[in-house]
């Protein structure tokens, strides 16, 4: 044995610990990289630029609304109603993003109070099909509103889609008048009705009950438009200002009421509701 093996034997080697994989995250903006416990803490907003990363219908109820909230049952829908098949079923691609989300389809409904204020709140889920727009969120929206009205509170619905479902074609597209029939079931109850623009939302979801509320806000940073801004200004032939179809351009237009951070939506949509149905805001 050399001199060089004794050496290195005697020598006490620590073993290698091993990290979680989910122990930092890098922000999709400034690419920052941020402790995962930090990113949370902050709502899931960067702690070096305040990008707002999306978020889940599980992580939005459990930031707006108090505790205790009941999840609405999801309606039943016709799955496939045209037999779609592109690169893959229609049905394999609901299975998937059903496996990936947890969920049964992009929206989902609650019912709680938002600092002791009763309200349904809705979300839609990008990750699930990019937040898109078939039957069933038709179907939810429609009974998110139904539950409003039958408990005589705001609906408050947090938009995130890339529009319509390509998979249910015309199906898709009608639920377009579908959900604004429910809007004018609100009003005719009423009841106020809060749109919480998130990013993204665009396509037939903008063009129908995202721009429909009573009250639009908008996350910081969020895009919100109809078309792509590529489309756009390959159609006009013009370059687009800087900031085009983002929440701050929106609300310097006049397109949204206000931007507000999502440390402070909580309270903002408390006071709404203070304002907009004060004999209906206790719980």
């Amino acid at each position: 044995m050399s001199w060089l093996t004794r050496v290195r034997n005697s020598i006490p080697f620590i073993a290698k610990r091993e990290t979680p994989d989910n122990l930092w995250h890098k922000c999709r903006s400034c690419d920052s990289m941020i402790f995962t416990k930090e990113w949370e803490e902050n709502e899931f907003v960067c702690p070096r630029c305040d990008h707002h990363d999306r978020i889940g219908p599980k992580r939005r109820f459990d930031s707006i609304l108090d505790g205790g909230y009941t999840l609405l049952a999801q309606p039943q829908v016709l799955e496939d109603p045209l037999k779609f098949r592109d690169s893959k079923r229609y049905t394999d691609r609901l299975k998937a993003a059903r496996q990936q989300t947890g969920e049964t389809d992009a929206l989902l409904n609650a019912r709680g109070t938002v600092e002791g204020r009763r309200a349904i709140v809705g979300v839609q889920d990008f990750a699930f099909m990019g937040g898109s727009m078939g039957l069933g969120v038709g179907a939810a929206f429609v009974a998110g509103a139904h539950a409003a009205i039958a408990d005589h509170v705001p609906y408050i619905l947090f938009t995130a889609a890339g529009g319509a479902r390509m998979q249910e074609g015309i199906l898709s597209l009608m639920q377009m008048p579908r959900t604004t029939v429910a809007i004018q079931e609100l009003r005719e109850a009423g009841l106020p009705y809060i749109v919480v623009l998130t990013d993204p939302t665009t396509g037939g979801v903008t063009a129908s009950y995202a721009m429909l509320g009573d009250v639009h806000i908008a996350e910081p940073g969020a895009l919100i438009g109809f078309a792509g801004q590529r489309v756009i200004e390959s159609t006009i032939r013009e370059k687009l200002p800087e900031g085009f179809q983002r929440a701050e351009y929106l609300l310097e237009h006049g397109m949204v009421d206000m931007v507000v951070h999502r440390k402070e939506l909580r309270h903002r949509l408390a006071l709404l509701v203070d304002y907009l149905a004060p004999e209906r805001a206790a719980a």
